[in-house]
């Protein structure tokens, strides 16, 4: 069997240096759709180098994507065609503020491996800290397709019960035709994104968006309509990935705010919450991209 599960779990931890800098934030921000108009004052936060804020996503990208999704494949255990791979989840906690230039320490192991019959799914977690500390914790859901079936822990469903009542705010954001071309740029470079060839190996009639940027202009939908425009105020935030997206498309995206005085059985400081959201295609009858998400906030 390609995934040899005892294998990849008993191996240790790998470690990498990443640095990035305020270019590499501005062209991720770019990547994701942020800059339009290119004058608004709320953009240039995004955009402009002497007003720079962080979007807490950049995680997933910060040193040029790796260690990452791609990488994890190349674990000792895991010997897997690209072509059966996707990307089903994403969670992401924050333990600072993402600096807006830095140099760190990655280290990443398969922290989980489940049998899902017809697929397997690897858990990628990975340690990012610098000299001052921790600055986040990435996991990443790898769903390979055809490569379950061993008999193994299925996992956790980690479905969530739909959020009640009508949305606090829907909001709908274009993507541009070349937005997968624009965002690979950040180092995610798997041809399932640009290489029609590659894309109907894989199953689609055409490259799709990659699962991170649709996570990335969610985020930053979040933030600028529901936590006034305040990056700092992300304290976590995961998804699970339930459909594609095709350059072009449009996301609609349903945001909840939830406010109980105790949410999971335990009490949360005044001031803390957490924002439900669902990502859909406009132009697909609101086909689902991204379910099971919550942005935990200050």
């Amino acid at each position: 069997m390609p995934i040899d599960a005892a294998k990849a779990l008993a191996a240790g931890p790998r470690s990498a240096e990443i640095t990035w800098t305020a270019k590499d934030v501005q062209l991720y921000h770019l990547g994701i759709g942020a800059g339009r108009p290119a004058t608004d004052p709320d953009e240039l936060r995004y955009t402009l180098e002497s007003r720079l804020h962080v979007l807490p996503s950049f995680a997933t990208v910060a040193g040029a994507g790796a260690p990452g999704v791609i990488a994890g494949l190349s674990m000792p255990g895991v010997d897997v065609d690209l072509a059966g791979v996707l990307h089903g989840g994403q969670s992401l906690r924050l333990h600072r503020a993402v600096p807006v230039q830095g140099s760190a320490t990655a280290t990443s192991r398969i922290a989980a491996v489940y049998d899902k019959g017809s697929a397997a799914v690897l858990v990628l977690r990975t340690e990012v800290g610098d000299a001052e500390g921790p600055l986040w914790t990435g996991e990443a859901r790898i769903f390979v397709r055809g490569e379950g079936g061993w008999g193994g822990d299925r996992g956790p469903s980690g479905r969530l019960a739909e959020p009640s009542g009508e949305p606090d705010r829907v909001v709908d954001r274009p993507t541009r035709p070349d937005q997968a071309l624009l965002y690979r740029l950040s180092g995610d470079y798997n041809p399932l994104h640009a290489d029609p060839e590659f894309a109907r190996r894989a199953g689609f009639d055409r490259p799709i968006l990659h699962g991170l940027c649709t996570y990335g202009m969610t985020l930053k939908a979040v933030v600028d309509t529901l936590l006034d425009g305040d990056v700092g105020r992300v304290r976590s935030y995961t998804t699970r990935f339930a459909g594609v997206v095709r350059p072009g498309e449009t996301l609609r995206i349903r945001m909840w705010r939830e406010r109980p005085a105790e949410q999971d059985g335990q009490a949360r400081r005044a001031g803390e919450g957490r924002v439900r959201v669902a990502v859909a295609v406009a132009e697909r009858d609101d086909a689902p991209v991204l379910a099971d998400t919550v942005v935990e906030h200050s």
